[in-house]
């Protein structure tokens, strides 16, 4: 359980230094932009590599059982991860989709975590889901303090296309996922 722990604390802290202009000002000047997003970067894959193993690792020992969800609410939670892949795409891609939801990621982010605490009881769960939830709900209100509420500005239009284009990646993405990506890459099935 440390190993998660510690893992959610490097990724969701170093997640959370765009919160704080001042620190992450400092940390630029320091280390130059370049030298920033190197130090964001590596410090986020060694944090997403100990929630990986530490979250595995933790499975594997058997959690304390906080609550016992019902069977039928896996059902809910595939039916909420079906707009998650769309908006992550939406995130990445010029679309009305995107200006619409402001912050498409944070959107999906916030519904992957509130999901599977819905069908995952356990501790090791409820930490790590919980902990992106809380973190995806500080952020958006961090964005709309800072005076960026209104998302990213869009360089150029949306495609005439594009939305149909981001839904079906989307719905490949989670038709690939449901059937292959999550066991193989999470060790659970599905259903």
């Amino acid at each position: 359980m440390f190993l998660l722990i510690a893992g959610l604390i490097l990724f969701l802290g170093i997640h959370s230094l765009p919160m704080f202009a001042d620190k992450r000002a400092a940390l630029e000047e320091k280390f130059g932009v370049l030298g920033y997003k190197g130090l964001f970067a590596v410090v986020s894959a060694i944090g997403f590599v100990m929630i990986i193993y530490g979250y595995g690792a933790a499975r594997a020992e058997g959690p304390a059982i906080l609550y016992d969800p019902p069977f039928w609410l896996r059902h809910v939670t595939m039916l909420f991860m079906i707009p998650v892949f769309i908006f992550l795409v939406a995130a990445y891609v010029p679309c009305r989709i995107k200006k619409a939801l402001k912050h498409p990621m944070l959107v999906a982010v916030k519904m992957w975590a509130f999901s599977h605490l819905l069908t995952n009881g356990d501790l090791a769960s409820v930490l790590l889901f919980g902990s992106f939830l809380v973190w995806a709900v500080a952020d958006r209100i961090s964005l709309k303090r800072r005076g960026l509420g209104g998302g990213a500005v869009m360089t150029k239009e949306p495609g005439k296309f594009s939305d149909i284009i981001v839904i079906l990646v989307g719905l490949g993405l989670y038709v690939l996922f449901a059937l292959k990506l999550h066991m193989l890459l999470i060790g659970v099935p599905v259903a």
